[in-house]
């Protein structure tokens, strides 16, 4: 049987899209994919609330309604999940390893751990005891990811910064390495090159012409999708809203899929 761990170490690499509720879950895993992850944005905007770089006094989405949320997309996938778990929900690296261990006790098979606090990226010291924390709490089996955010700053680092960072966390104990915010494919192809371990790149953020097909051939392990699904479902509600309130047709139902479809679906998934 092949574990979480074991897609890591395919030359191929793979596709991992990221559901925010068990129903999207359940689609996903059943369009073939072989792992899915959570998107903490995606589950935030369900429950109307924002993700990552907040506006002053923005609601947020606490560890508990996360895990709760996640536990349900664990349940109901069928496949192997990856959970977007932020910055571990804390600066310390004791905060850091308890997420992790309620990860694991959440079913997730892997997790992602950032090294920003929504405002600054962590120092790096901490940050590397952070992942050494996070590493000694996930045991053998769960596949931990390291994110590093300074390409998604107002005024970036530089790319050898974050590809520095990668390694040192790698170093630490991470299995999977993770810079969001590049999306050239000369950058992608050095970072795939430079950073010492598999390689997630995150497509949907900000625009790009760039396909998975691309990615995979330039030696990227593993591609998430981030929020993007999420948000173009919630594009397509308001898109919907608009043209009821507009010519107030309903041309957006011709893309909805038949409730027999979902019902044995779904039914299927709980047998």
């Amino acid at each position: 049987m092949t574990t979480f761990g074991d897609l890591h170490t395919r030359t191929s690499g793979f596709v991992m899209p990221n559901a925010w509720d068990a129903g999207s879950a359940v689609l996903l895993a059943e369009a073939g994919f072989p792992a899915i992850a959570t998107t903490s944005a995606g589950i935030a905007f369900s429950l109307a609330k924002g993700d990552h770089t907040l506006p002053d006094g923005a609601p947020s989405v606490s560890r508990e309604q996360m895990f709760e949320r996640i536990k349900q997309l664990t349940e109901a996938s069928g496949v192997p999940v990856n959970g977007d778990l932020e910055d571990g929900y804390g600066e310390h690296p004791e905060r850091v390893a308890d997420t992790i261990t309620l990860a694991r006790e959440a079913g997730l098979a892997g997790g992602n751990i950032e090294d920003y606090d929504g405002h600054t990226l962590y120092a790096e010291a901490l940050s590397v005891e952070r992942i050494v924390a996070a590493r000694e709490a996930a045991g053998p089996d769960f596949v931990l990811t390291a994110r590093t955010d300074g390409q998604l700053l107002r005024s970036p680092t530089t790319l050898a910064d974050s590809i520095q960072r990668a390694n040192l966390y790698r170093q630490a104990g991470a299995d999977c390495l993770y810079v969001p915010g590049v999306n050239d494919l000369a950058a992608i192809t050095t970072l795939v090159r430079e950073i010492d371990g598999p390689l997630n790149v995150v497509l949907g953020l900000g625009s790009s012409d760039l396909t998975t097909h691309d990615l995979l051939a330039a030696g990227v392990t593993r591609i998430s999708l981030g929020g993007s699904i999420a948000r173009a479902a919630l594009g397509f509600v308001r898109a919907a809203a608009q043209e009821l309130l507009g010519p107030g047709t309903i041309g957006f139902a011709a893309q909805q899929i038949p409730q027999n479809e979902l019902n044995e679906l779904f039914a299927a998934r709980s047998r």
